[in-house]
């Protein structure tokens, strides 16, 4: 019998997939949904700081001030009312989640300050939230905020969480860091259980003839886990944190590639837009079906065995292996 079970932030799961936040959890009904289908756990779809500050009517007043002399300047400012459920209908909808399934409910927390989100994390928390996932997503356009400053401040962020729930805590960070090795063990010290690797960068397209700058999602696809899988097999054995994989997960063998990286878990959204939730079935069977063939007998039997600590060549995760790829394309005659 193959044993899919894994842990998550001391978390016993009963398979290594669990469904990232998006907006396919933001009802009971999908959660139940993804229950059914395998899935171990499901993080609900952040709560943004900005819609912690909407809940202050002097913020509501200073968005609409000026509004009569330029008439898309609401517009500046994204339409957060519109965008989920609200603080309150957040905390509502954790409690009636943990109150139809048995799978853990991780609740999601954007933004970059410390401001309400300590107290919301409080709430959900007491609303009866399994953990909190921190989307720490910004981008830094100040030229006068220097990197370290940045990384001090998410580190602070951490420890002020940590230091108020007793619910366990992941951090899902972006790649662009300038040492995520240094930055990882930083985080881990603050008291990071998990490490979400990586947030996708979600950046506007340019309309050159309405000329406007208009938001823009793709899905992800499966060429976008190679960066994560060799950011897990280094950090892998080096933290206490957890390590998990978001972005470019849609096959049984794109979540067994985490495993042997090192993930404890492999998080899915864009497959199940795709195919819909009850991909996770067709997802676990592969998975199954593939560690029957090679005499696998667990998930914890694998876990980190393709880590740059167990390879043979750990020189393949560094710079080295940069000039044995270079070498190793062959040019098509065709194209000289």
């Amino acid at each position: 019998m193959i044993d899919l079970t894994t842990t998550y932030m001391g978390l016993p799961l009963r398979s290594p997939i669990i469904a990232s936040a998006s907006p396919l959890c933001d009802t009971v009904e999908n959660i139940r949904r993804f229950e059914a289908s395998g899935v171990a756990a499901v993080v609900l779809p952040s709560l943004f700081e900005e819609q912690l500050e909407l809940e202050s009517e002097a913020t509501r007043t200073d968005q609409a001030r000026g509004a009569e002399s330029f008439a898309e300047s609401l517009d500046y400012l994204p339409r957060l009312a519109n965008y989920n459920l609200g603080p309150d209908a957040y905390l509502e909808l954790i409690r009636k989640a943990r109150a139809a399934v048995q799978i853990p409910i991780i609740a999601s927390l954007n933004g970059t300050t410390s401001g309400g989100w300590t107290h919301h994390a409080k709430l959900m928390e007491e609303a009866g939230a399994s953990a909190l996932e921190l989307n720490i997503y910004d981008i830094v356009s100040d030229p006068h905020v220097a990197g370290s400053q940045v990384e001090a401040n998410y580190c602070d962020l951490v420890r002020e969480i940590k230091s108020i729930v007793r619910i366990p805590v992941a951090v899902k960070l972006s790649p662009f860091f300038t040492a995520i090795a240094n930055f990882t063990k930083r985080l881990d010290d603050a008291g990071a259980d998990a490490l979400v690797l990586f947030n996708r960068f979600y950046q506007p397209e340019i309309d050159i003839d309405a000329l406007e700058i208009n938001p823009s999602l793709k899905l992800s696809d499966p060429q976008e886990l190679s960066l994560r899988l060799h950011w897990v097999a280094i950090l892998y054995g080096n933290l206490r944190a957890n390590l998990a994989v978001t972005g470019g997960v849609h096959s049984g063998r794109d979540v067994l590639k985490a495993m042997m990286a090192g993930a404890h878990i492999a998080m899915m959204t864009s497959a199940f837009f795709q195919n819909g939730i009850r991909h996770a079935s067709f997802v676990l069977h592969e998975m199954t079906r593939w560690m029957e063939e090679h005499e696998y007998g667990s998930i914890e039997q694998m876990r980190g065995s393709m880590s740059r600590r167990s390879v043979p060549n750990p020189a393949a995760f560094d710079r080295a292996n940069y000039m044995r790829v270079l070498s190793s394309y062959s040019l098509n005659p065709r194209s000289l």
